[in-house]
C-alpha cells in the first residue's frame, strides 16, 4: 500500500503482516522435513492436516519443467477455536488472508527466493472453484479476495494465472500456530529502529534488540501503527524478521537437540495445513529438509512484486511492468541443476562454456521478432550470437525446434550443440547434423560488444512451433536489486 493509504482491510479488519505467516510456513516446512530421517518422529506427521485440492483446480495449469519446488505460503486469520481471543466479533466471519508469498526453492535445493504479493494489489482474478467446489466468477479485485471468496484453490489458480508459475504445494498457518512455533524456537530476536507503544497490537517495547516470545511476535507481525503505516514498509520489516527465523530454524542448536527438535516438530505439525500430496509425501519433506541443510542465510532472498500506486485508487497498488513479468519469468525458468557425472571409461571432457559457443538463431514460425528476442536472452547468458534470421518455409511453420551443427563438425559439434540445448526449456534436444539455409539473415549486434570471437564451431538454433523458451537462472532483475532483503539488509527496521 502506498504511504498514506489506509492500514485496515475492508470492514476495518485488522491484518497480520506478510513476513509473520511466511516465516512460520517456511520454518514448518524446513523442520517438518527432518521427520523423514528419524523413525521416532514419523508418527508426528499424522498431526498435519492435509487438504485435497487438485480436483477443484483449473485444468489449464502451468507445467514445472525445471525441477524447482514452488510452495505457496498463506496465513489464515480465522477467529475460530483458540484464535477467538484475537477478535470475538469476527467469530463467524470465516477466514481471510493478507499474506500470499511464493517460496521458490531452486532445483539444486541450495537457494530460496520468496516473493511477497502485496494484499492491496489490484489484479484480474480468473474464474475458479472454491475448496468445496463452488464456482467463483472472474473479477478484478484485490489479490487477497481470491482466498477470501474461494479459499486456497482460487488463490492457487489466481497466482498461476498471473505468474505462469506452477504451484507444487501450499502451506497455511493461523494465529495460534504462529505463537506456538515461535515459543518452540525459544523466541525470535528482532531489532526496532523506533520504540513501539501500540495498544492495537498489544506491544510496548523500547528501540533496540529484543528476543520476542510467541505472544510478542504475534503483536510484532500484526503491528500497524508503526513507521509510515504502509504495507510495503511492513513487508520489508517482516522479511527481515523471516531471515532471523530461517537462521534459527536451521541452526545446529535446534537440529542437534532431540528434545527441542521434537517439541518444535509437534508444534509445527499441529499448526499447519497443507495439500495432501505434501502432507503424505515423506520424500518431498525430506527434500525440503535437505534444503534446510544446504540453505545458508546468504542463499535466501526476499522480494516484493514490483508495484506502483493504482491510478484509480490511491489506497491500492498495481504491479509495475515489465519488471514484474521479468521477475516471474526468471523464477519460472530457474534450471541451475548440476548434472550427475556419467560413468566413462576415459577421462571426462571439459564442459563447453557459453562464451565458447557461436550461435545463429533462426525463426521458423510466423511470430515476428522471435529470433531477435531469443538471441538477446542467449547473449545475456554469454553465448556469442552472430546472426539472426527467418527460416519459415512457404508451406508454413516448422513443427519442431532443432539445434544443429555442421556435418564437418562431427567431433566438436555435438558438445557445442549440447551446451546450447541445455539452456532451452522442455526436453533436452539431441543435436541434429546438418545446417539449414535461412531465407533471410542479419548480423546480430549484442547489447554488450564481444571483445574476442571464439574459434569453435557455429551451431544453429532453428525455432519451431513447439518452442518453449530459454531457461535462465533465477536472477533478480537489476532494476529490482534495491528491493531485495537478505542478510546484508539493515536488521533494525
Amino acid at each position: 500500500m502506498p504511504k498514506g493509504a489506509s492500514p485496515r482491510g475492508r470492514g476495518g479488519r485488522s491484518r497480520i503482516g506478510v513476513g509473520g505467516w511466511a516465516s512460520i510456513g517456511l520454518t514448518g516446512l524446513l523442520v517438518l522435513g527432518t521427520l523423514g530421517g528419524y523413525k521416532i518422529y514419523r508418527d508426528t506427521l499424522g498431526n498435519i492436516k492435509g487438504v485435497q485440492v487438485d480436483k477443484n483446480l483449473s485444468e489449464n495449469r502451468p507445467v514445472n519443467q525445471t525441477g524447482a519446488l514452488n510452495v505457496l505460503l498463506v496465513g489464515s486469520d480465522t477467529r475460530e477455536g483458540d484464535n477467538l481471543k484475537y477478535g470475538q466479533k469476527m467469530a463467524n466471519a470465516g477466514k481471510r488472508t493478507d499474506t500470499i508469498i511464493l517460496m521458490h526453492i531452486s532445483p539444486n535445493r541450495d537457494k530460496a527466493t520468496l516473493v511477497s504479493f502485496p494484499r492491496d494489489s489490484m489484479v484480474d482474478m480468473p474464474a475458479c472453484k472454491s475448496e468445496n467446489g463452488t464456482p467463483v466468477a472472474a473479477r478484478r479485485d484485490m489479490i487477497n479476495s481470491a482466498y477470501n471468496v474461494g479459499g486456497i484453490t482460487c488463490t492457487i489458480d489466481t497466482i498461476e494465472a498471473l505468474t505462469d508459475i506452477r504451484i507444487d504445494h501450499f502451506v497455511e498457518v493461523d494465529f495460534t500456530g504462529f505463537k506456538n512455533i515461535v515459543d518452540a524456537l525459544n523466541g525470535i530476536k528482532i531489532c526496532l529502529k523506533q520504540p513501539v507503544d501500540s495498544k492495537k497490537a498489544k506491544l510496548t517495547l523500547p528501540a533496540g534488540w529484543h528476543n520476542l516470545n510467541g505472544e510478542q511476535a504475534l503483536g510484532y507481525v500484526r503491528l500497524r501503527d508503526y513507521g509510515d503505516n504502509s504495507d510495503i514498509q511492513r513487508i520489508k520489516r517482516q522479511q527481515v524478521f523471516l531471515t532471523k527465523v530461517v537462521q534459527k530454524a536451521t541452526s545446529s542448536a535446534l537440529l542437534t537437540d532431540p528434545a527441542k527438535l521434537l517439541d518444535f516438530i509437534n508444534q509445527a505439525a499441529k499448526s499447519v495445513r497443507m495439500d495432501e500430496e505434501l502432507a503424505k509425501d515423506t520424500q518431498t519433506l525430506m527434500d525440503i529438509a535437505s534444503s534446510a541443510k544446504a540453505l545458508t542465510a546468504s542463499g535466501v532472498k526476499f522480494i516484493t512484486v514490483p508495484w506502483g500506486p493504482d491510478p484509480a485508487d490511491k489506497n491500492r497498488v498495481v504491479w509495475r511492468q515489465p519488471q514484474a513479468s521479468e521477475l516471474f519469468e526468471s523464477i519460472k525458468n530457474d534450471t541451475e541443476v548440476i548434472p550427475a557425472a556419467s560413468p566413462s571409461s576415459g577421462p571426462a571432457k571439459p564442459a563447453v562454456k557459453h562464451e565458447q559457443v557461436r550461435v545463429q538463431v533462426f525463426n521458423g514460425t510466423d511470430k515476428p521478432g522471435l529470433a531477435t528476442e531469443v538471441a538477446g536472452k542467449l547473449a545475456a547468458q554469454g553465448f556469442v550470437v552472430t546472426h539472426v534470421g527467418d527460416a519459415r518455409p512457404a508451406a508454413g511453420n516448422l513443427p519442431t525446434t532443432t539445434v544443429r551443427h555442421g556435418k564437418k563438425d562431427a567431433e566438436q559439434g555435438p558438445a557445442y550443440a549440447d551446451a546450447l540445448a541445455a539452456r532451452l526449456s522442455g526436453d533436452k534436444l539431441a543435436p541434429t547434423v546438418g545446417k539449414i539455409k535461412p531465407s533471410t539473415t542479419t548480423k546480430y549486434t549484442p547489447a554488450t560488444p564481444i571483445t574476442e570471437t571464439p574459434a569453435g564451431p557455429v551451431v544453429q538454433l532453428v525455432i519451431g512451433d513447439d518452442w518453449k523458451g530459454v531457461r535462465v537462472p533465477t536472477k533478480i532483475p537489476d532494476s529490482l536489486k534495491d528491493s531485495v532483503v537478505d542478510t546484508k539488509t539493515d536488521p533494525c527496521q
